[in-house]
């Protein structure tokens, strides 16, 4: 089954290894496709607008492309809709969400900001009744332990809420979350040793604890190896045996270098592979994405080659 024919995905990582590049990539690919796609940024700087090269993205959903609508969610307006979305009449919702003790109550309570963020989304792939309005919804996650922290909120909810609204959305989002036919997370990583030890760490929390499926795993920016496996440590000692005033000990210097970054790479890579038991996809380096929109359409088919 194609990761993109769920209607739900995390993309979730360590901050700074290009989820949102990749979140950006899943919802070209999936809008390619036909399909009805939703990319949701969490009260992040967003960076969407420079890689389709559209205006800035702000609380309100807007069109980006053909079948591709964006939103970067904040908790108030989030908290605003989707209580307009559960209690339907502005009336009713402005008695009761615009009240200030409500108000207090709620920017009090752990967790009501992460779910009504999350909570809105959803709704979007699942609302309680009639049809979804986008076909995918890709949730572009906080960095790790903030992502981990927002997915716990639904299952706490679901586990303490007394019967009501808020339990029953609830538990409909955690019967999602764990169906892999529906939901699953996408896991983004750089090919070095600390990205790599958080996805598997992540990785772990999702299985085990929240059994949120993992369906892909991403390994970004990943270089094209000069040398083979045989040919490192010969490039590597070279630098060791020239003489002071060699002319090739600039290129020697650098090919030392090289070499160490493809065995550090080549390890992680081998590592995370190892303890994620998934498909995996590797992407080169694209140095112009943020500049060049064809870049990150390239990226948005490589993607989904798995390796």
């Amino acid at each position: 089954m194609d990761v993109l024919d769920r209607r739900f995905l995390f993309v979730v990582g360590k901050g700074g290894v290009g989820k949102t590049t990749v979140a950006t990539g899943l919802a070209l690919a999936a809008s390619r496709r036909g399909k009805k796609v939703l990319l949701a940024l969490v009260n992040c700087k967003e960076r969407v607008s420079q890689l389709l090269d559209t205006e800035p993205i702000g609380p309100a959903i807007v069109t980006v492309r053909e079948n591709l609508d964006v939103v970067n969610m904040t908790p108030d307006a989030a908290l605003e809709e989707y209580g307009l979305m559960i209690l339907k009449v502005r009336a009713i919702f402005n008695a009761v969400f615009k009240n200030k003790l409500v108000r207090a109550f709620l920017k009090g309570t752990p967790g009501l900001e992460a779910w009504s963020m999350l909570g809105k989304a959803f709704y979007h792939a699942c609302p309680p009744s009639g049809d979804p309005d986008y076909d995918l919804v890709i949730l572009d996650a906080p960095a790790t332990g903030h992502a981990l922290d927002m997915l716990r909120v639904p299952f706490v909810i679901e586990s303490v809420a007394p019967p009501g609204i808020l339990r029953r959305d609830a538990a409909r989002a955690v019967n999602m979350f764990r169906d892999p036919e529906r939901a699953g997370a996408v896991l983004v990583t750089l090919p070095e040793y600390m990205p790599v030890s958080e996805t598997i760490e992540l990785s772990t929390a999702l299985t085990n604890e929240l059994r949120v499926p993992v369906l892909q795993l991403v390994i970004n920016r990943v270089l094209n190896p000069l040398f083979s496996e045989d040919e490192r440590p010969i490039i590597g000692e070279l630098l060791s045996q020239l003489p002071e005033d060699s002319e090739i000990r600039g290129l020697a210097l650098a090919g030392k270098r090289r070499v160490l970054r493809e065995t550090v790479q080549a390890r992680a890579i081998t590592r995370v592979r190892d303890h994620i038991d998934a498909p995996c996809s590797e992407l080169p380096y694209y140095r112009s994405v943020e500049h060049d929109t064809a870049a990150i359409e390239a990226l948005s088919e490589a993607v989904l080659r798995i390796v």
